[in-house]
């Protein structure tokens, strides 16, 4: 039974993935409208204004899936930019001191925060795949005031765990 499970989950995850580069390849920077953009990805999860007076939408794939997408539109309605953001060229961005919202506006919605009162700590997980295959989570480690003191990466074990631990 945890085989059908694991089975149907990975093949939902394989279907929403092969559905993003599907309506991402239908979207042209320059061209695209926000219209556009909204028909191919539905809502989104958050919009910014952008600098330049052009908003940026958040579409988020997480907790079960493996990345974030953020997708700017300038203020002639056309989309400028459509990236995913869960990369560790974005994760080497992320520095002590910064606020939880200004991570948020460069990853996107993490997939789980995880309050340590004790420590006086807040963890937030993103799930991203690295190159070439490899499941993995990058935690931002928050103080109580919601600022970046550390960050790290680790295997993704919900990913070894549905893996049967390999």
């Amino acid at each position: 039974m945890k085989t059908i499970l694991i089975g149907g989950g990975l093949l939902a995850l394989f279907v929403l993935v092969a559905c993003d580069d599907r309506r991402i390849s239908e979207l042209e920077e320059g061209v695209a409208t926000e219209a556009d953009v909204r028909a191919k990805f539905g809502e989104p999860e958050k919009v910014w204004d952008a600098p330049g007076g052009g908003r940026t939408f958040e579409y988020n794939r997480q907790p079960a899936g493996q990345r974030n997408y953020l997708i700017t539109v300038g203020p002639d309605g056309r989309m400028n930019a459509l990236r995913q953001v869960l990369t560790p060229a974005n994760f080497a961005k992320v520095q002590p001191g910064m606020s939880l919202d200004d991570v948020r506006r460069l990853l996107g919605k993490p997939a789980k925060i995880t309050p340590y009162e004790r420590k006086r700590e807040v963890h937030a997980d993103w799930r991203y795949l690295d190159a070439p295959n490899t499941a993995m989570v990058f935690t931002v480690i928050f103080s109580s005031d919601d600022r970046v003191l550390r960050t790290l990466s680790v295997p993704d074990p919900e990913a070894n765990e549905n893996r049967g631990g390999r």
